[in-house]
């Protein structure tokens, strides 16, 4: 008998997931309760509750030779870096490819995920799903993978930053954050320095009157390029850096990456230096 495997969400990871089911001779279906395949690289003019969202420049921070499927190539004229809309379109040649389509219903939302009464002997789950019309359906699955990424409930903690009830600007989270066209003129502070918020501050500067970038406790800061012009996960990632990172002493490798770090622009001099190593 086959065993049906259940997979929520039809981004990158439900994506390979229905495609190894279908390798491995079980029988996947995905359900995915938008219209479409893609998940967090979607890109969408207006946020929608309970579901990631990117802004409009966002460009991937990991390179498309270590980001690509293993058995599935990116195209060779794709950048190193690429944009979120030419990722999407490499998740769509991705399934259609590999025919996963079929296998695909969309506009349909898990509702519940449960053991069943003989799970113990089974190893079976009943799932409840509701589709687009609002009608409920039960299913019984062999097996489940949640691909439904983590991306989707924004933390905005207003509560830590007094006084925010009186100020009569705009506070949000960066789910809402789409272009800088809004902060023409404006004086704008970004709380945060990561991936987002770095991308997020350089793109207001070009627009706004005074932009600032606020960190706590401040953050060692790397380019994607590495040297000789190569993206900087395919020179960091390898079997010999791995290998000399359980061999030589933590404060040999930290006292070398912060050296090079600091010989493109001194952390110090600009507020960026972290107290962690």
């Amino acid at each position: 008998m086959v065993r049906r495997v259940a997979v929520v969400g039809a981004g990158n990871s439900g994506l390979v997931s229905i495609k190894t089911c279908v390798a491995e001779g079980l029988e996947p279906v995905c359900f995915e309760s938008s219209d479409d395949i893609g998940g967090l690289w979607r890109y969408k003019e207006s946020p929608e509750p309970e579901r990631s969202s990117i802004y409009r420049s966002l460009v991937v921070n990991t390179s498309k030779e270590m980001m690509c499927f293993s058995d599935f190539p990116m195209p060779d004229d794709y950048p190193n870096y690429m944009h979120n809309s030419q990722l999407l379109r490499y998740f769509r040649l991705y399934a259609d490819h590999f025919d996963l389509l079929p296998y695909i219903r969309f506009q349909t939302s898990v509702r519940s995920v449960t053991q069943r009464p003989d799970f113990s002997v089974s190893g079976q789950w009943d799932i409840v799903t509701v589709n687009g019309d609002g009608d409920e359906e039960s299913h019984v699955f062999d097996a489940v993978l949640v691909c439904s990424g983590h991306y989707t409930e924004p933390v905005l903690p207003m509560s830590d930053f007094p006084g925010n009830e009186e100020f009569s600007g705009r506070c949000l989270h960066s789910v809402e954050y789409k272009d800088a066209d809004a902060y023409r003129g404006k004086r704008a502070v970004v709380v945060g320095i990561g991936n987002s918020g770095g991308d997020i501050a350089v793109e207001i500067s070009r627009s706004a009157e005074k932009t600032f970038l606020s960190t706590r406790h401040g953050s060692w800061v790397m380019g994607r390029m590495s040297s000789h012009g190569l993206p900087l996960d395919m020179i960091r990632v390898s079997r010999l850096n791995k290998t000399l990172s359980l061999l030589l002493p933590k404060s040999l490798l930290n006292w070398a990456i912060e050296r090079r770090l600091n010989s493109k622009y001194d952390h110090r001099l600009y507020a960026l230096k972290p107290k962690h190593r």
